[in-house]
């Protein structure tokens, strides 16, 4: 059974590799992103809303007509995207890995006040 969303919901959004270490290569991205949806799952049980910014990105890429996150486009829209994100996301859920991506991410939320949490069951309400 999943909980219900409360107003003690928290917009997570989840940071972790997703380029970094992969040489570009597609399966080695798929395989990162993965593991960060792993954590979407019990993020959602606990009654929050997980976010990952590639989840909005990948969209955004391929409706500008980009050919996938290598393309140079990517640079003007990947890490954008998590800034933006990071105005609306309540808390960070920092995943292991060599990030640069998720370190600014992490960097941002602590500049604006916003709790990073690097295991999920320091988050409220994972088990």
């Amino acid at each position: 059974m999943t909980a219900q969303a409360t107003t003690d919901s928290l917009m997570i959004l989840i940071a972790g590799p997703y380029a970094s270490g992969t040489g570009g290569d597609p399966a080695l991205m798929r395989r990162n992103l993965d593991r960060l949806e792993e954590a979407a799952w019990p993020l959602f049980e606990a009654g929050h809303i997980p976010m990952i910014g590639e989840w909005v990105a990948l969209p955004v890429l391929a409706s500008a007509g980009a050919s996938g996150p290598t393309d140079p486009l990517a640079e003007k829209v990947m890490y954008p995207v998590a800034h933006r994100l990071l105005q609306r996301c309540d808390a960070v859920l920092r995943l292991p890995g060599e990030s640069r991506g998720a370190d600014q991410d992490v960097a941002i939320a602590r500049e604006r006040g916003i709790p990073v949490y690097t295991a999920l069951r320091d988050v409220p309400g994972v088990a």
